[in-house]
């Protein structure tokens, strides 16, 4: 296969899958949106590029070099501003700084001091400078969860890098008798479609894997997030209380749970109204989730409970932690309407037990010391009774 039927192929197979992302357009989500225009661009200016490096020799060589390669640039700038779009980082012009180094030094090369080699070095430093900081920005910022689309769209990146990287060093020391990018004598030359296209075409179905993955990772966190207060939810913070439960008791090491309740809640939501019951939720929850870090996470049981998990904590610990917390709302200022508004709340705690055999019967028990907190007098935190408890 010569060299321009590579060309040609490369960017029939680029458009194509161009034409995919095309088409999902729409259902990428809308925070995602600007990224995959930037990217959708970028692969078409690669396709353009591919069919003017197929045409260099119908049009004169100062005008088709210095705009396909200045195309190739711009398309890989387009992808490095996608990724940077992607993850939300500050645009800026320095991404379009090799586009005009390209352009420029194409121009020069071609129309002053003709040099193959030369431009071949230009279009890689250039092209290589995009791609890497492109590769490392995927990198970087993969999330920990699902970072595999992440890794494979570097791991494109940094492969089409080290063939750029290679074919520069082969002009250089081999090819001083290559006329142009088209010249069959030259096995690079062809190898240098291929390779390339690697980029477009597997690089366009790994950021639809990346779009995907983000998708996803919303899904799950809106299904496990409280969508009032922003906390976990129910199902969030019961799946991880349990998973900690059964940690504890297979290491035989200490596990607190806090079972906390606003109280007089409903005389807040009777005398102000519900859209100031939902304010003192935001302001207890944003209370609980500064106090609440490290091993330790809060999330909100329902109506106005919230359950702490204490992990690691033992009876001192967790009867400390509880009146920390208690203190901390307590002392807190919140205003309705200018009025000022005493929030407090009760807490019962409960430390796992060998007789514990499961999560229910722990958060039972805790249950059982908030009901004792309440009757008590409320504003106070009460630890449930067990025979004995796990030693740290």
């Amino acid at each position: 296969m010569d060299p321009k039927t590579a060309f040609v192929i490369m960017t029939l197979m680029i458009l194509l899958n161009g034409s995919v992302l095309g088409l999902m357009h729409s259902a990428v989500s809308p925070d995602v949106r600007p990224s995959s225009v930037d990217w959708r661009i970028g692969t078409l200016l690669l396709a353009v590029a591919a069919v003017m490096y197929a045409m260099q020799e119908s049009f004169p060589p100062q005008f088709i070099l210095p705009l396909g390669n200045g195309c190739l640039c711009l398309g890989l700038a387009l992808y490095w501003r996608s990724v940077r779009r992607f993850h939300g980082l500050r645009d800026t012009r320095w991404i379009f700084a090799p586009v005009v180094v390209t352009v420029l030094g194409l121009y020069y090369f071609v129309a002053f001091v003709p040099s193959l080699v030369a431009r071949v070095v230009i279009v890689s430093a250039c092209s290589s400078v995009c791609m890497i900081a492109s590769g490392l920005t995927m990198y970087r910022s993969a999330p920990p969860e699902q970072p595999k689309g992440h890794y494979l769209l570097a791991g494109i990146f940094f492969v089409v890098v080290v063939f750029i990287g290679l074919r520069a060093v082969f002009f250089v020391q081999f090819a001083g008798d290559v006329k142009n990018l088209l010249d069959t004598t030259s096995w690079m030359n062809w190898a240098f479609p291929i390779v390339s296209g690697i980029l477009p075409l597997i690089g366009t179905t790994a950021f639809l894997l990346v779009c995907a993955e983000r998708f996803q990772g919303q899904w799950e966190r809106a299904a496990a997030t409280d969508f009032l207060t922003g906390l976990p939810n129910r199902r969030a913070i019961t799946g991880h209380a349990e998973a900690v439960f059964s940690m504890a008791k297979r290491n035989r090491t200490s596990f607190a749970l806090g079972v906390m309740d606003i109280d007089h809640f409903k005389a807040v939501n009777d005398r102000f109204g519900h859209d100031s019951g939902d304010l003192a939720l935001k302001h207890i929850a944003g209370i609980l989730a500064r106090e609440c870090r490290g091993p330790h996470r809060v999330g909100r049981q329902g109506g106005e409970e919230f359950v702490v998990i204490l992990e690691s904590a033992g009876v001192n610990e967790a009867r400390s932690a509880g009146e920390r917390l208690r203190r901390s709302i307590d002392e807190s200022m919140f205003n309705v309407g200018g009025v000022p508004l005493a929030l407090t709340v009760s807490i019962g705690i409960s430390v796992i037990s060998p007789n514990d055999s499961r999560f229910e019967d722990l958060l039972r028990r805790a249950d059982q010391a908030l009901y004792a907190a309440k009757q008590g007098g409320r504003n106070r935190v009460e630890l449930s009774t067990t025979d004995s408890v796990y030693q740290k």
